[in-house]
């Protein structure tokens, strides 16, 4: 009798772990993979000195600066999404680009707007190595030629 009492005990366990794995996998596709980890902070790219708050606006003083706009893809979550305005530069070297600035960069016609998590040189030269903040894969390696633009700042 006891061995039976103790066979449900683990056929209970068994049906909550199996559970709990689907609802793992589930979340892990349905929400596009958040990976968990931390991501590295962007550079500071705007000094207090080039802002300047007066009653009725702000300014940002910032050369070739354009503003974007984002598509709403789920893989900068929560950094990145509809309705949030950005403000970005064309660099001009590779050492204005950092580990955790946002990069945009062309693959074929699509634009693509990932957080730099390597920056290494092989043989080659120098590359930058991205990756949505809520996916799983990285994007490969990018040359400095390839990069559009950095992002600065953004407006919630």
């Amino acid at each position: 009798m006891a061995a039976h009492g103790i066979l449900k005990i683990l056929y209970v366990l068994l049906i909550f772990s199996v559970g709990f794995l689907v609802g793992q996998v589930w979340d892990s596709f349905y929400y596009g993979g958040v990976t968990g980890k931390a991501v590295e902070a962007p550079s500071d790219f705007v000094g207090n000195n080039n802002i300047t708050v007066y009653e009725d606006r702000v300014v940002i003083e910032v050369k070739g600066a354009k503003i974007s706009t984002y598509e709403s893809t789920g893989s900068m979550l929560p950094t990145l999404g509809e309705g949030v305005n950005g403000i970005s530069v064309a660099p001009n070297s590779p050492d204005e680009i950092n580990v955790g600035d946002i990069i945009s960069f062309r693959k074929g016609e699509q634009l693509i707007v990932h957080r730099v998590v390597e920056k290494g040189t092989d043989a080659n030269g120098l590359f930058f190595v991205t990756k949505g903040d809520n996916s799983l894969a990285d994007d490969g390696k990018i040359r400095f030629e390839e990069i559009e633009r950095v992002l600065i700042a953004l407006v919630y």
